[in-house]
């Protein structure tokens, strides 16, 4: 009943106090040409598994869920891992083993869900709970990619015409000169070049993808070779989002970029891009797992999940609103403006300040 402990080098026994220690292989973390991976894919019949887990330790068979290789055998609670290799042709290679603890995990948990705002009392009286949460490894693709990009678009410059407008001040019309601004637009093309380095893309369905996405950042320079001592006592999952489909959402982040780029390569004060054609080259990946915490609460017949980064303690989740609060709030923000618009009448200060706005052109 050897369990890893986070934080450590070790697995151990909960029951005698048995410790061995974890060896890490002494292998790099390597970088696979995505091109030969989707074509060995494209090329492989698919083969149907049956995920048959075995118990040593009772001899029960048994089956996982569909999205786990890693889990505690149903019937005596033994942590069995079952080889990836059985589940997908693409196995993790890589993973962070776990560095906060469960205990460490809820704290961070409380701390998060008693800072909400508008949150409803009984979701933060949840947070003094004692609910276990589940440690469990995530898959993830990271892709590297470089890219050329050629575009054309335009550069706007700001400049400013002297307009007359006019207004009513004390009763009477009054005119003045006011600054007004204007675009210049000018025509352009360019060609911008960036290197991407482990996209990190979450290949589970299991949470959102906002979550998941807003789990980061994560330590990659610290992964070590996949070994399933880590596991032990985790759930694991197995990729859910495809290599090809996981790419895809890579490139969309590197889009962004890429168009920031191009922002700061055109200039001037407004950009606007036409067309943009990007290459990709030399384009690699990695499959690894990383660690999180994670656990829902009900409330009012709907539950919300959170996650805690077993890295870093980052919290993400979902969460209920309490609208008696928020009414609260803006009828509150709505009275102090009333308040304060009415004393600055009163007192004729915003008579002084709209003089004071046209007397400056």
């Amino acid at each position: 009943m050897l369990k890893y402990q986070p934080g450590t080098q070790h697995q151990t026994c909960e029951y005698c106090g048995q410790e061995n220690t974890i060896v890490d292989k002494q292998e790099s973390i390597k970088e696979y040409d995505l091109h030969s991976a989707l074509q060995a894919l494209a090329n492989t019949q698919p083969t149907v598994t049956t995920k048959q887990a075995h118990c040593d330790s009772c001899g029960a068979s048994f089956k996982f869920a569909a999205n786990l290789h890693a889990g505690q055998c149903p019937f005596c609670g033994s942590d069995i891992v079952v080889s990836p290799q059985k589940n997908k042709l693409i196995t993790p290679k890589s993973l962070l083993p776990f560095v906060i603890s469960e205990v460490d995990a809820r704290d961070k948990f409380r701390h998060w869900i008693q800072g909400l705002w508008f949150a409803p009392n009984k979701v933060k009286q949840y947070a003094r709970s004692d609910n276990k949460l589940a440690g469990i490894y995530l898959p993830y693709w990271t892709y590297d990619s470089d890219t050329e990009s050629t575009y054309t678009g335009a550069r706007g410059d700001t400049y400013y015409v002297n307009q007359r407008v006019s207004y009513v001040q004390n009763g009477r019309q009054v005119s003045t000169v006011k600054r007004v601004p204007k675009i210049r637009w000018t025509n352009v093309s360019g060609r911008v070049s960036r290197f991407f380095d482990d996209v990190l893309i979450g290949a589970s369905q299991s949470l959102p993808r906002q979550i998941l996405d807003h789990l980061q950042p994560w330590d990659l320079e610290n992964l070590v070779p996949y070994e399933e001592k880590y596991i032990s006592g985790f759930q694991s999952e197995v990729y859910q989002v495809e290599l090809d489909e996981g790419f895809d959402y890579a490139r969309q982040v590197m889009d962004g970029i890429i168009h920031r780029d191009i922002a700061y390569d055109i200039g001037g004060d407004h950009q606007r891009i036409y067309q943009l054609n990007t290459q990709h080259r030399h384009m690699t990946y990695k499959h690894c797992l990383l660690p999180i915490w994670s656990a829902a609460f009900l409330y009012r017949d709907q539950t919300y999940r959170f996650v805690v980064n077993g890295r870093t303690g980052e919290v993400q989740g979902e969460r209920p609103y309490s609208y008696w609060k928020i009414a609260f709030a803006v009828i509150a923000g709505l009275i102090l403006i009333a308040g304060g618009i009415t004393f600055l009448q009163q007192s004729g200060a915003l008579d002084q300040v709209e003089y004071t706005n046209y007397s400056a052109y």
